[in-house]
């Protein structure tokens, strides 16, 4: 890019040419980026906020960028900044809850340069004229596949448009899937986004697979990994446990779309979080069956993705852990185990698992399949994993081949890069390739086997400390399956209390169907899939003095080492990248910067996955003289093939029906920020409304003000205040939440704050304060707009959960009438969705007096106290020392003042405690920092 007015240039790191094109059309317009993944999207957000950075005299802020990528772009922006010795650049500034005042952030914000803000802060700082929005150069918004109507980055961005007509917009995503559900979806996203224009870039678009298809393409080689014959066994019987599971879904009548609640979308990454999601809205209806179902296919996709990156010991392990988790302990007459554990396939699964890793030895002169075999002794067998052997072929082949062909000289280093899944998988190869060519000393094997790898010594490890540990595990088996149970109970149900209690028949009907329910287990005994045969003693003691410690296993090392660092200068050094084999989980953006930084020439991808390979085809494009050879590694005929072939499958279906909508897609024309409604008309609406049925004459042009505490952005409520064109001031108010008018006040509590607020006593406290202070103090009572607008739910199988629920939810009904009788001229609202509070708010205004923001501050400060003096936005501390029993709010701010943070307010004493804040209150703030945690 050429400099302007005798400019120094800027100097930019986008050597493709679909990169140019991309970042030459986000300079001339706003709009909103698709990339598909692995193509390089932060990169070109990177080199565009560089290209402001270096013009210097710009404000440009950053919305939903993560910590790590923002730590990435302040790195990379810095780097740009020496490349190009652009004078004017100032890097990337970070704005967070940790310690930014309101004036540092005022003074910050007047020098300009480059923000990241997380949006709570930005928001308030928005609102408050603390950051003017006509000053702002620019928004950049990260992750826009996130923003939905009531999000508060929408809320922002609402905000910047209207204030600032002239100033650039541009969003950015890479994942195409959320654009594509719902009605006209990209129409939706561009109308919450303020933008006309969406550019797509798929990775068929001609641009693109020119740049990566030319002659500068990756070499990769495909190598399909056969799985055993007891993985296969396992895996149809876990796509059988899936499919039943499905099937039971289907039959319970939920009444949702259920064409996507297939075999096939069971392999997606989340679509257990897609159907919970679903169910949320009925969740109040559905049996505890269903629930069950539904948290059961968490559990087996988890066993499906276990039983290929695990190995067979620690499967077999993680398989115990599950069954005891959902199976009662030993006499308890409780038949609430999941479904799928009746089934002949769960059999299969636990059965198998075990055969990889030890089975039966049978006697002398006995054949293997003889019935008594087993009752002899054990003898291990620790399967291996099929891609363990291919990994050391690959190795000695690529060793091979850097000796017998001395690589020309480029620009790589001789590093071996293994991508992995995650960082147990990474533990995992690195403990096996350490290992690999150790074999125990009584081995019976011929010298020229002796050489090949292998993984006997790290299993035989394994396997000694399962034995181990499955001694203690009959400890915690009860205790697991009591939290499991509980985890049930409350999972996905914001309600907190509202999840168990289900009217049903008398007790006579609920035998009848349980015994029904143990009856479709194809006639057997009730629990007859789960009592599996357990080992005798005698069977694990010949186990394990078949595989005790061997000569060779004390001259390994332990597998954790502790090294003070003494001398570290002596002992220790730079890694020299030649021979260097580095294993590394897969990271989404920050693959990208592990390539650029490692510069391997051999890649090996442990398991499939298309962003990377399209990251190493860019970085191969990009880089004339670095050579890339990319071994990809796949078990056929798994799980992880398919799920890896319908994930670029259901990438690319989004991007065609994107370009499909984008064709016939209508242009909002008010996209501009400009107000809907012309301002004398506006005017004329104000004074309509402030003299309708008698109401008062003077009226005026201002638009309704709402003053709102900080603390309630985390809530979609103020966004939809200003919708609904009302003014909305942040303040840091210590009584209430809302102020309305001079005279009504609102404090407003989802379902679990109320139940935490009359846990702790908190709720009192604020209604007493309120009822000081205001002629109309109100409780306001929001229930989730995707939930059920009810306290008491219905319809369980389960009698146990439905008493203990009732009697939840009644106990918060008692509260809440007692409440009413200690103060009755508290008033109570109840809202559905905080779009119905929005209207309620509306309606509270109508033909009344606007509230003072500053009257509003100073109500319930003690004298000369100032309520900024702390004020850092820094909020969440505040909140967990507001949920402290003995903290009000006139204590907490003498608590905040004399004390620097939470840990110094759990080391003070009780005398200390008490001259800050009364004997009886630091009484109980000293108990409950000083209460053992295994107290009841």
């Amino acid at each position: 890019m050429t400099g302007e007015n005798g400019k120094p240039p800027v100097k930019l790191s986008l050597p493709l040419e679909y990169q140019q094109d991309l970042f030459n059309e986000l300079r001339s317009e706003d709009e909103l980026v698709l990339l598909a993944r692995g193509l390089g999207l932060l990169r070109v957000v990177i080199n565009l906020l560089h290209s402001y950075d270096a013009a210097g005299n710009s404000l440009i802020v950053v919305v939903g960028a993560e910590e790590r990528e923002n730590g990435w772009i302040g790195e990379a922006l810095a780097e740009h900044a020496a490349i190009s010795k652009s004078p004017m650049a100032r890097g990337l500034s970070q704005v967070n809850t940790d310690a930014m005042s309101v004036g540092t952030r005022e003074k910050m914000y007047s020098q300009g340069g480059i923000f990241s803000i997380t949006s709570r802060i930005l928001v308030v700082d928005l609102l408050s004229k603390l950051l003017n929005p006509e000053t702002v150069t620019g928004l950049v918004v990260l992750h826009s596949e996130r923003i939905v109507a009531t999000s508060i980055e929408a809320f922002i961005i609402r905000i910047y448009r209207q204030m600032n007509k002239e100033g650039f917009l541009k969003a950015f995503s890479d994942n195409p899937e959320p654009f594509t559900t719902g009605f006209a979806p990209l129409a939706t996203m561009m109308r919450n986004l303020f933008l006309r224009k969406p550019s797509l870039w798929p990775r068929f678009h001609v641009t693109v697979a020119e740049s990566l298809e030319g002659r500068k393409k990756a070499e990769v080689i495909e190598l399909e990994v056969p799985m055993t014959d007891a993985m296969k066994a396992i895996q149809n019987a876990v796509l059988e446990c899936v499919e039943v599971s499905i099937g039971e879904l289907r039959k319970a009548d939920t009444g949702l779309e259920l064409d996507d609640w297939t075999l096939d979308s069971a392999l997606h990454r989340s679509f257990d979080v897609i159907i919970r999601r679903q169910l949320d809205p009925l969740w109040h209806r559905v049996s505890f069956r269903t629930r069950q179902i539904v948290n059961d296919l968490t559990v087996l996709r988890s066993i499906l993705h276990a039983l290929l990156t695990y190995d067979a010991v620690s499967f077999n392990k993680y398989l115990d852990t599950i069954l005891a988790a959902h199976q009662p302990p030993p006499g308890s007459t409780r038949q609430n185990q999941s479904p799928w554990l009746f089934l002949d396939a769960a059999n299969t699964i636990f059965e198998t698992a075990k055969r990889r890793v030890y089975s039966g030895k049978p006697p002398e002169g006995e054949t293997p399949g003889s019935s008594s075999a087993f009752s002899e002794s054990l003898r291990p067998v620790l399967e291996e994993q099929p891609k363990w052997s291919l990994l050391a072929e690959i190795l000695d082949e690529i060793e091979r081949d850097s000796y017998m062909n001395p690589t020309p000289r480029d620009d790589s280093n001789g590093t071996i890069l293994i991508m992995c899944s995650d960082h147990g998988t990474c533990s995992q190869l690195r403990e096996y390739l350490q290992n690999m060519h150790v074999h125990p000393s009584d081995d019976t094997q011929h010298d020229d086997e002796e050489q090949k790898p292998s993984a006997m010594f790290m299993m035989r490890r394994k396997l000694r400390n399962y034995l181990d540990w499955k001694k203690d595990f009959a400890r915690v088996s009860a205790s697991l399956f009591a939290e499991n149970q509980k985890v049930l109970d409350g999972f996905t149900d914001q309600r907190g209390n509202a999840n168990g209690y289900r009217g049903r028949g008398p007790p006579n009907k609920r035998r009848r169907v349980r015994g029904g329910a143990a009856a479709a287990g194809a006639g057997r005994p009730v629990n007859s899939s789960l009592q599996m045969a357990e080992d005798k003693e005698s069977q694990v003691a010949s186990l394990m003095a078949d595989i005790r410690p061997t000569d060779a296993d004390a001259m390994q090392k332990d597998e954790v080492a502790v090294d003070d660092l003494d001398d570290m200068e002596d002992y220790f050094e730079l890694y020299d990248m030649n021979d260097l084999l580095v294993i590394h989980p897969y990271d989404g953006d920050m693959d990208e910067h592990v390539l650029e930084e490692v510069r391997p020439r051999y890649v090996i991808m442990y398991e499939p996955d298309a962003a990377f390979i399209r990251r190493v085809e860019v970085y191969r494009s990009s880089h004339e003289d670095r050579n890339v050879r990319v071994y990809f590694m796949y078990y056929g005929g798994s799980v992880e093939e398919q799920r890896y072939l319908s994930a670029v499958r259901r990438e690319k279906d989004a991007f065609t029906r994107l370009i499909k909508e984008k064709g016939s897609m209508a242009v909002t024309l008010t996209l501009d920020g400009s107000a809907p409604i012309d301002p004398q008309e506006q005017f004329l609406r104000t004074v309509n409304t402030r003299i309708a049925g008698g109401g008062r004459l003077a009226a005026t042009a201002e638009p309704p003000r709402v003053v709102v505490d900080v603390r309630e952005f985390r809530s979609s409520l103020p966004s939809l205040l200003h919708g609904r064109s009302m003014v909305v001031v942040p303040c840091m108010l210590t009584v209430g939440d809302y102020v309305l008018t001079p005279t009504i006040c609102i404090e407003r509590k989802s379902v679990r704050d109320l139940i935490s607020s009359f846990k702790n006593g908190r709720l009192f406290n604020q209604a007493e304060t309120m009822l000081q202070h205001y002629k109309h103090p109100m409780l306001l009572i929001e229930f989730d707009q995707n939930k059920s607008f009810t306290l008491d739910p219905f319809a369980d199988n389960s009698f146990e959960k439905s008493i203990k629920s009732a009697d939840d939810s009644k106990d918060l009904q008692s509260k809440i009438v007692l409440l009413t009788l200690a103060f009755p001229r508290l008033k109570i609202i109840w809202s559905s969705s905080p779009y119905q509070t929005a209207e309620i708010f509306a309606e509270l205004k109508n033909k009344q007096e606007e509230p003072d923001p500053v009257k509003a501050v100073q109500v319930g400060l003690g004298q000369g106290e100032d309520p900024y003096e702390q004020q850092s936005f820094n909020t969440t501390p505040q909140d967990m020392l507001r949920a402290v029993p003995g903290v009000t709010a006139k204590n907490m701010m003498r608590l905040i003042l004399e004390v620097e943070d939470l840990r110094g307010v759990s080391n003070l004493g009780e005398e200390q405690l008490d001259e800050m804040v009364g004997r009886e209150a630091g009484r109980q703030i000293h108990r409950f920092f000083n209460r053992s945690v295994l107290d009841d």
